[in-house]
């Protein structure tokens, strides 16, 4: 399977260094090496290569690779050369490949990879045994693959992995055959991905994992500290993937397994093809924050069937999955819960919109040329792109835009995309010749302009009628409902605790704690809400719990605005903030420890 590469404007990618209008990969094939002690991968990549006719040399993206010899087929050695690096962007390696399409580079990833998040036992559940976990998106798999790390170069690929025993290794690849013995305490496992997928979409996990089947194509893996909770939270899943083949069409990646990770764990999923990579923070144990799930399966239509071809175009991943969770979510768990999520999602763009303003570039669904897309607003990416989706919906009716949206995927599977051509193919298969139903649509507008159009459809105002009547009370004269909270959904809790007022004194705070139980709830999304009132609030008590939740969850999502709100409140959260993280910033992903680095650089 060769995609094709998308020559416009929009399509261009300012975060490779490839030229694969020149030569591009087709296919990879990895045999690498895990090394825990020495925390490197290392091995051979085997490259495919498409060039044009005349074509003598290959760029491809590394950061930190460590390039021991580049072979062509028949054993030659190539001659290559490693560019300057570039600030966030790594280096380029430029192969001269003469009339070579097979090359075979052997390497070694830098040790501290930003893609790898190496753990020591006692960073597990299990506590014996060391766990590695990759992290490609957006443009990190550069520094352990070799390749031309673009999302819109798509590639097949196969993959060799050797592991100290006992340890387990899964791949976003169908597993090949029996593991085996290669000597020394390793492991060997094979791994193949034979449909072509964005290069950030290659993934890898090893730790001492077990395996727990969900139905005929789903299963979980997870710690066995935590696979029992895992597989309970994740029994919808076979229903989920049903409800999205009804709606888009035939899933298509054969099996749909999950790894439940360790904490470190930056995000809250990843897509990743065949295992997506779930943090443990949304096992609730009532099933309320599955809603995660369904956002990763959607993916595997948007985003990993059909990709954006340029990161400026993350919407179109993020936005049109976030629209297609809900919907799911609809179908599996009924309208009441969709409704609320989608009013939660519309407070949240709202609420970014009127802090960064109406003509704010960031604004925009289609980042300019002027802002760096992977330093984006997620309440825009994910929420504004959704909107759109749902405000196009209610203008054409579900009985046309379901059927639109499945034939787009269908007429561009395991292909790149950019935002002009989903706006074409609406146009032409969606709007005809309509012009009043263009003009009604505000196309544009949505996805170039700043702010949110005048024809944004709105939430049902009696989505959260209950909750917000208690927590207007609550506003006045601090009626609090124990009762009432405890028949709440999640989201139900969270909108209430989302509308708290921004000031409570110590006395409010406990209150609020010993009525409600915050500070004990199961729900991550719920304590970290409370977290962040007490802590902008100087809740002397919330302290410990937040070192607690702090130390023992690295989902960025939690972990930056929590310092945040620390860091905000100067001399009395800055030092506690510097003293956490001193603690915990070894046990962080690169990624959130990027993030909290910058907050704590901001204060000087």
């Amino acid at each position: 399977m060769i995609s094709p590469i998308l020559a416009t404007v929009e399509a261009r990618d300012d975060y490779t260094f490839a030229r694969p209008q020149i030569a591009r990969v087709t296919h990879l094939d990895l045999d690498l090496e895990l090394d825990f002690r020495a925390q490197t991968v290392g091995g051979t990549a085997t490259l495919d290569i498409a060039a044009a006719p005349g074509a003598e040399e290959i760029v491809l993206d590394s950061n930190g690779l460590q390039i021991n010899e580049i072979m062509a087929a028949d054993g030659a050695r190539l001659a290559y050369t490693i560019g300057e690096t570039v600030e966030g962007k790594g280096e380029p390696i430029t192969v001269q490949i003469g009339d070579a399409r097979r090359i075979t580079i052997d390497y070694t990833s830098a040790p501290q990879a930003d893609a790898l998040q190496w753990l020591a036992p006692e960073q597990t559940a299990g506590g014996e045994h060391p766990f590695v976990f990759s992290q490609g998106q957006a443009i990190n798999n550069r520094t352990w693959i070799p390749t031309q790390d673009s999302p819109g170069i798509r590639q097949t690929w196969e993959a060799r992995i050797t592991a100290p025993a006992p340890l387990d290794v899964v791949m976003s690849g169908i597993l090949q055959g029996e593991t085996s013995d290669v000597g020394g305490g390793r492991r060997a496992f094979t791994f193949e991905m034979d449909k072509a997928v964005a290069p950030y979409l290659i993934a890898i996990a090893a730790g001492d994992i077990d395996f727990r089947t969900l139905g005929p194509r789903s299963g979980v893996w997870a710690e066995r500290a935590t696979l029992d909770r895992a597989a309970a939270e994740l029994v919808d899943t076979e229903a989920m993937i049903d409800a999205a083949e009804e709606l888009y069409g035939e899933y298509r990646w054969g099996r749909y397994d999950m790894i439940v990770l360790p904490p470190a764990f930056p995000y809250g999923g990843m897509e990743n093809p065949v295992m997506t990579f779930l943090t443990p923070t949304f096992i609730a144990g009532d099933r309320s924050l599955t809603g995660l799930v369904a956002h990763e399966l959607a993916h595997s239509w948007s985003g990993n069937l059909v990709t954006y071809a340029s990161w400026r175009d993350g919407w179109l991943n993020e936005g049109v999955t976030s629209y297609l969770e809900n919907r799911i979510s609809e179908v599996v768990f009924g309208e009441t819960r969709a409704a609320q999520e989608r009013a939660l999602s519309y407070a949240g763009v709202m609420e970014a919109v009127e802090e960064l303003g109406t003509q704010a570039p960031e604004t925009t669904l289609r980042t300019p040329d002027t802002l760096d897309p992977l330093n984006y607003n997620s309440s825009i990416t994910y929420d504004k792109g959704a909107l759109f989706l749902h405000t196009v919906e209610s203008i054409v009716g579900r009985e046309r835009f379901d059927p639109w949206l499945r034939s787009w995927f269908d007429r561009h599977a395991f292909e790149p995309a950019t935002s002009a051509m989903f706006l074409a193919d609406m146009r032409a298969n969606l709007i005809g010749d309509d012009r009043a139903l263009e003009q009604r649509l505000m196309l544009d507008q949505w996805v170039y302009g700043t702010g949110i159009p005048a024809n944004v459809t709105r939430p049902d105002p009696q989505a959260f009628a209950t909750v917000d009547a208690a927590a207007r009370a609550y506003a006045q004269d601090r009626t609090l409902d124990a009762q009432a909270w405890q028949g709440w959904s999640a989201a139900e809790q969270m909108r209430f605790l989302r509308s708290l007022p921004e000031a409570l004194s110590a006395e409010e705070l406990a209150q609020l704690d010993r009525t409600l139980s915050l500070s004990t709830t199961g729900n991550n999304e719920i304590k970290f809400l409370w977290l962040e009132a007490a802590l902008r609030n100087r809740y002397d008590p919330a302290v410990a719990q937040a070192e607690t939740f702090l130390s023992t969850v690295g989902r960025n999502k939690f972990v930056e605005p929590l310092f945040r709100a620390l860091v905000d409140e100067a001399e009395w959260g800055l030092p506690i903030a510097r003293r956490i993280y001193d603690r915990t910033r070894p046990s962080y992903h690169s990624y959130t420890r990027g993030k909290v680095d910058q907050v704590l650089r901001e204060q000087g």
